[in-house]
């Protein structure tokens, strides 16, 4: 009998230079014992030969295969694998015989790797360490099913490429520093810090998002199963959305709007277009009432309503944003959804009461394409922002605010007249006819599109730096 002992569980280049020696040596499944270091010595096994020089060829599907399976948890995996590959050998047309139980146990066991690579995929939250020289550090903790962390590893190596972040698993770690990759031994959840700032505002997007007449409960646990759930920053959301899931579908029921339809009253008694565009209008109510009448492009016929601005008339700062979303079209107001709220966060970190500025799009009216029952933001054409400038020129005449601050390109535009980049206009005062000052920035839905978690919080930082400047300036 012979005995061959793993040091490294889980590890291929291991168990296929074992596997080469005994294939080599003509050594049959039955005649070998597999065990890891750690389970003690055998009384009776003989020690597994050197590894040969010569090569032992298999087929190129079945050593893929054998690389993923043996991150198996399965006690037998090791004899299991072997006993594949001799038989292989021995038999080319071995991996099409699919009921076949050896066969049949690799596929399954594949299929089992694979499902956990892509929840570890999916569900790692890397929290922030630190920076030095210049780099951000990050860390993160995961407890997969099965031994996968090598297999993973390079694809948070080719993701996160410009950070230093190390993964720990209860049996390895992966660590990115120096654009090396390197592993190590496993560790305790302990290592790796609870939560950051990111985590608050990915929060606050889940629960914006989250649509509880569309729950659907064994489906969510299948795809984020419940075990992975401690280690997620929205899934200590998850029970009281769930709890509250029925109440809220009855108010939406109470409350629901359905899309608005062109041949409605609402739409007949709209006021002309020849009313619409008039100098005598004095106040914001006036405005308002007019911009609820306009007709000057297509976008009104389907939208709920027009969203308007919103904010103290001598306001200091007007924040101009590209149009209304799915909420602000339902509830009538600007920066009521999602995006809405992570400036809501933005403002207050760079010391700015909401309440104190003026608040309207380049847009009033909400343009998107029905898919389902959702309806997915389109942006506006250049066409359509100029068409409605005249209601933007109009609140800046009436508010005429010291500094204007937009956010997107599509806000640019509205305010400028011109298609400009953000980013050439970003991080320099302009000053607009009549001496106002400009500060061009992102909209804050960028940020909540953004799937490397660094980069989110590189953009964030850089949002609320120009919130703050405008705040300075406007001082």
């Amino acid at each position: 009998m012979r005995e061959v002992v793993l040091a490294r569980p889980g590890d291929f280049a291991e168990w296929r230079d074992a596997a080469r020696a005994l294939l080599a040596g003509g050594v049959r499944p039955e005649d070998v014992s597999w065990r890891t270091a750690d389970e003690g010595a055998s009384l009776f096994g003989d020690a597994a030969p050197a590894a040969p020089t010569t090569s032992v060829t298999l087929p190129r599907e079945l050593v893929a295969m054998t690389n993923r399976v043996i991150c198996h948890r399965d006690a037998a995996v090791s004899a299991r694998l072997y006993r594949i590959v001799w038989r292989a050998l021995r038999d080319r047309q071995l991996l099409a015989r699919r009921t076949d139980p050896d066969i049949d146990w690799l596929s399954k066991a594949e299929k089992a790797i694979r499902r956990d690579i892509h929840k570890m995929h999916a569900f790692v939250r890397f929290r922030r360490l630190g920076e030095e020289a210049g780099r951000e550090s990050f860390a993160a903790w995961f407890e997969p099913d099965h031994r996968i962390l090598r297999l993973t590893a390079p694809f948070f190596q080719r993701r996160f490429y410009g950070m230093d972040w190390a993964i720990v698993t209860p049996d390895a770690r992966a660590i990115w520093t120096d654009e090396k990759l390197i592993y190590g031994p496993g560790g305790t959840k302990g290592e790796v810090p609870d939560s950051d700032v990111v985590e608050d505002q990915w929060r606050t997007y889940y629960g914006a998002i989250f649509n509880p007449a569309r729950v659907k409960i064994a489906a969510m646990r299948a795809e984020m199963p419940k075990k992975h759930w401690k280690n997620l920053p929205e899934a200590q959301d998850i029970a009281p959305l769930l709890a509250g899931a029925a109440a809220r579908v009855e108010r939406m029921r109470e409350t629901a709007v359905s899309l608005a339809n062109p041949q409605t009253d609402k739409w007949r008694t709209r006021v002309p277009e020849t009313l619409a565009l008039t100098d005598e209008i004095e106040t914001l109510d006036e405005l308002a009432r007019a911009v609820g009448g306009c007709t000057r492009c297509t976008l009104h016929c389907h939208a709920t309503q027009a969203v308007v601005g919103e904010g103290p008339s001598a306001a200091r700062i007007m924040l101009v944003g590209e149009q209304p979303g799915d909420r602000e079209d339902l509830e009538g107001r600007p920066f009521v959804g999602p995006a809405g709220q992570v400036l809501g966060e933005a403002l207050a970190e760079a010391g700015l009461d909401r309440t104190s500025l003026f608040l309207t799009n380049a847009v009033k009216h909400f343009k998107y394409e029905p898919r389902g029952k959702r309806r997915l933001h389109q942006n506006p054409t250049t066409g359509e922002i100029d068409i409605c400038r005249w209601w933007l020129d109009k609140e800046r005449a009436l508010v005429q605010p010291d500094l204007i601050v937009t956010l997107g390109g599509s806000a640019l535009r509205g305010v400028t007249g011109k298609s400009m980049g953000v980013m050439s206009m970003r991080g320099v005062v302009h000053e607009l006819a009549g001496g106002t000052k400009l500060v061009a920035t992102i909209h804050p839905s960028f940020l909540l599109r953004l799937p490397d978690r660094a980069r989110a919080a590189e953009e964030r930082a850089a949002f609320v730096a120009d919130l703050a400047l405008a705040r300075k300036l406007a001082a």
